[in-house]
């Protein structure tokens, strides 16, 4: 099979619907084997049969799984070569002062736990062939400090310093390591609107191109390109791929509860 990703083996978490559908389904058509890992068994599974890959039940929080699911890549393919840390699950909108450290800890376990053992598990396979790209999607929430999602900033703004470390370390290797900072239309984003309906409009008005991205046609081909060749010599960055909205700092603001007296 033709095309940039051809006779390469990626695994994206959190590929059963979003972003993390969006490029699955890109690296399939652009030749590439895909492992589909998702907590969603029926999601999951429909995008694996969808795009002729495989499957794997995956709840990034815990190790086991995570580990599992790079283990499924090098057994079903015999390699991998990309690893995209797409999955996010879990949390609500409110005030810092009311998260709970369960709340906290899931969000951190998801973010960056998860992320972390899928890097440190797939490393040394991508080392040894001297080939390897790791892409983690982070998020504008953490850079930009938007209110109400504390987990989720925490854990964003932690893998993208994971991203830097890995980077610099792993660079000598053919590894490259980078982080994309998305706005679109994602699972998590209509999780927030369903809490905070005004959000979506408020979202797309305040995009300097006024809207919010979508996974498939404006996310998925910047990840095709961080997994491809072309990408050998781009490694520790963040690419903002949200229509402009990092340029001045474009802020959610939902009208949380009032700071008690």
């Amino acid at each position: 099979m033709s095309g940039a990703l051809a006779g390469k083996v990626a695994l994206v978490t959190g590929a059963g619907a979003g972003i993390g559908e969006g490029i699955a389904r890109r690296y399939a058509a652009e030749g590439a084997r895909v492992v589909v890992a998702d907590i969603d068994t029926v999601a999951g599974e429909a995008v694996a049969k969808a795009i002729g890959g495989v499957f794997v039940g995956t709840d990034v929080a815990n190790r086991a799984d995570v580990e599992n699911a790079v283990g499924t890549a090098l057994s079903e393919y015999a390699s991998i070569d990309i690893l995209v840390n797409n999955a996010w699950g879990g949390g609500s909108i409110g005030r810092v002062e009311n998260k709970t450290d369960e709340q906290l800890a899931r969000g951190i376990a998801i973010g960056y736990y998860g992320p972390y053992w899928a890097m440190r598990a797939a490393f040394p396979h991508m080392k040894a062939r001297g080939w390897g790209r790791v892409i983690n999607m982070c998020s504008l929430n953490g850079v930009n400090a938007h209110m109400g999602s504390l987990e989720y900033n925490a854990a964003k703004e932690a893998l993208r310093a994971l991203t830097r470390t890995a980077a610099r370390e792993w660079a000598p290797t053919g590894v490259t390591v980078n982080a994309i900072c998305p706005a679109a239309k994602s699972q998590g984003f209509f999780r927030a609107i369903g809490q905070y309906p005004e959000l979506e409009a408020m979202a797309d008005a305040a995009n300097p191109m006024g809207r919010m991205g979508d996974p498939h046609d404006d996310i998925a081909p910047v990840a095709v390109f961080l997994a491809s060749d072309g990408c050998r010599y781009l490694t520790g960055n963040t690419l903002f791929v949200d229509g402009g909205s990092h340029i001045n700092g474009v802020a959610w603001a939902p009208k949380l509860d009032a700071v008690e007296a």
